[in-house]
Formats: structure tokens, C-alpha cells, sequence
């Protein structure tokens, strides 16, 4: 099968050389996983979450320090604006430190006369909610995988069935590896962008699958192989798939350089999933279905032996 590849049509190499990169990089997406962990955000560890905005603009490295020297605790502090600001304070293993904390750097940004600060909200997540809302998450991305399951047992021969869902195990696995590398916060919203990211792989795989099915289906006398007749169905759907994607992908990059701190998680796990979503519904949605002996004959209309006698009958 490998000899069969290597000395196929190009688009045939392109396709399996794609594979081998994907492989390695789930590889290397999951070590990382192991080792790094995921950089879980407050919505899912608890702590103290507080909105304030100063009088004047202030630089966010400044003000950083600033509230350092008050600070005795681990906190984040992004920036919404030139003047709006969010600090996150981790949870602490007490709960009256963590409040002389917050009181501590409030009470010194809002008495400072350079910064000014008034406080806008202060709230605090148990990290009771946010076990729940962890549970909660994962339970309907499960649910969601399922659900995929069983469509496209339905809808597809299980070869391309079985194509389409590690090309969207592939996408997710690929997608937290990113932000475990690279340790951006995943909270909700991220989680959100996990549950359209399978709506959006899946959709680009049955693209590709339902053109695969067609041409399989139309193939007669076994003209054409089954690695000439993928790379056909891939070339009719290509145009379609790369404008539907760069649209997406326009929408989502303003999203990313304009929506401030609290979406920029959210639209670079889209943006991730979009691109190796379509890469994934070439390499590996097409491509492992082919390893797994897909052809025309999966889709003849099999007769039974008293139906065949008949038929060739004079």
C-alpha cells in the first residue's frame, strides 16, 4: 500500500505525505498535553475576577507593576482598553488572604492620583462553579461527538464515516496542543469555539466524503482507480472548500484583532480549527478511507443468487 502511494499520482503523494504530518503533529499535540497541561482560565479554577478603568491612559506594564508592589498573590491583568482593565486573582488556599489581596491593590490604583482607578464590577467564582461548568462543557462536546457518530454512520459507508470522525479528533487534539504549548488561557468561550470547530471539520469532510461517494458510485468497469477518483472529488470541491474557508477565516481573523482580550481565545482556537479542519478533510477524511481499501465496489448494488438467475435469464 505504501509502494502504492508513494508511486501514485502526485495529488496522491500530496495527500499521504499530508498524513504523515498530521500523525506527527497529534503526536506531538498530545505530548504536550501530558507534559504542559492546559492553562485552565478562572471560569473553570474559581477566584476573584475585578473590572476597573482609570481616568487616563495608562501603560499596561506600568500599571502592572504598579499593582505588584500591593500584591502578594499570582493575578493576570489584560488590558479591554486604553483605560479599561481586568485582573484575574487565582484562588488562594485562604480565603480572607485572597480578600486582603483584593482590597490591598484596589484600595492603592484607586487612591493613586496618576492612575485614579474606580472599580466597575468585582465577583468571585467558587471553584465549586467551576468544576461544574468543566463537567458541563465536556459533557456536551461528548454529546456532540456522538451525535456526529451516528450521523454519518448513517449517512456514509463506514470507511468514509470512519475518515471523517479522526479528521475531527484529529482537529481538536491538534487545536488544544496549541494552546497547551503556548499556555493560552482556555475558558469558556474556548470551549465554545471547540463545539463549532466540529460543526465546521464536519462539514468540510462531507463535502469532500459526499463528492467521494458520488464519483465511487457513477464508476463503472472499474476505469479509474480509487486514488485517481478521490483526487477528482477533491479538485471539484477545492475552489468551494478554500473560498467557504478564507471567508470564514477573514471573519474570524476581525474577531481576533478587534474584539479585545476576552474573545482573542475564542477566535484563535476558530481560526486553528478552520485551517487544519480543511487541511484534515484532504489528508486524512479522503485519504484514510483509501488506505482502508475503499472503492467502486462498496457501492454495487448487491443481488441475491434467485434475483441473478433471473436476470440472466433470456
Amino acid at each position: 500500500m505504501l509502494n502504492t502511494f508513494l508511486k501514485g499520482e502526485k495529488g496522491t503523494r500530496l495527500r499521504f505525505m499530508g498524513m504523515l504530518l498530521s500523525a506527527i503533529l497529534v503526536l506531538l499535540s498530545v505530548f504536550t498535553l501530558t507534559q504542559k497541561g492546559l492553562n485552565f482560565g478562572l471560569d473553570f479554577t474559581g477566584g476573584y475576577l475585578t473590572e476597573f478603568t482609570t481616568s487616563q491612559s495608562v501603560e499596561l506594564k506600568e500599571l502592572q507593576s504598579f499593582i505588584a508592589k500591593n500584591h502578594n498573590g499570582e493575578f493576570e491583568l489584560t488590558a479591554q482598553g486604553n483605560s479599561h482593565f481586568q485582573l484575574r486573582e487565582a484562588p488562594s488556599a485562604s480565603t480572607t488572604s485572597t480578600t486582603a489581596n483584593s482590597l490591598d491593590w484596589q484600595s492603592a490604583v484607586t487612591q493613586s492620583d496618576d492612575i485614579n482607578a474606580q472599580v466597575l464590577s468585582s465577583a468571585y467564582i467558587g471553584s465549586q462553579v467551576g468544576d461544574e461548568l468543566f463537567d458541563q462543557g465536556c459533557l456536551a462536546m461528548f454529546a456532540a461527538m456522538i451525535a456526529v457518530m451516528i450521523y454519518l454512520a448513517v449517512r456514509f459507508e463506514w470507511r468514509l464515516a470512519l475518515g471523517s470522525v479522526v479528521a475531527l479528533v484529529h482537529d481538536l487534539i491538534l487545536v488544544l496542543g496549541l494552546f497547551s504549548l503556548l499556555q493560552i488561557e482556555f475558558n469558556l468561550t474556548v470551549l465554545a469555539s471547540l463545539l463549532a470547530i466540529i460543526g465546521y471539520s464536519l462539514n468540510d469532510s462531507i463535502i469532500v466524503g459526499d463528492r467521494v461517494r458520488e464519483l465511487l458510485r457513477v464508476q463503472s468497469n472499474n476505469v479509474l482507480s480509487p486514488a485517481t477518483i478521490i483526487n477528482n472529488a477533491i479538485k471539484s470541491t477545492l475552489t468551494r472548500t478554500l473560498i467557504t474557508s478564507g471567508t470564514t477565516l477573514a471573519t474570524v481573523a476581525s474577531v481576533w484583532l478587534l474584539a479585545g482580550a476576552p474573545l482573542q481565545g475564542f477566535a484563535i482556537a476558530l481560526f486553528t480549527g478552520i485551517v487544519v479542519g480543511t487541511f484534515s478533510s484532504i489528508c486524512i477524511a479522503a485519504t484514510l478511507p483509501e488506505l482502508l481499501g475503499l472503492s467502486a465496489k462498496n457501492y454495487e448494488v448487491k443481488v441475491d443468487a434467485h434475483t441473478q438467475t433471473l436476470l440472466d435469464m433470456p
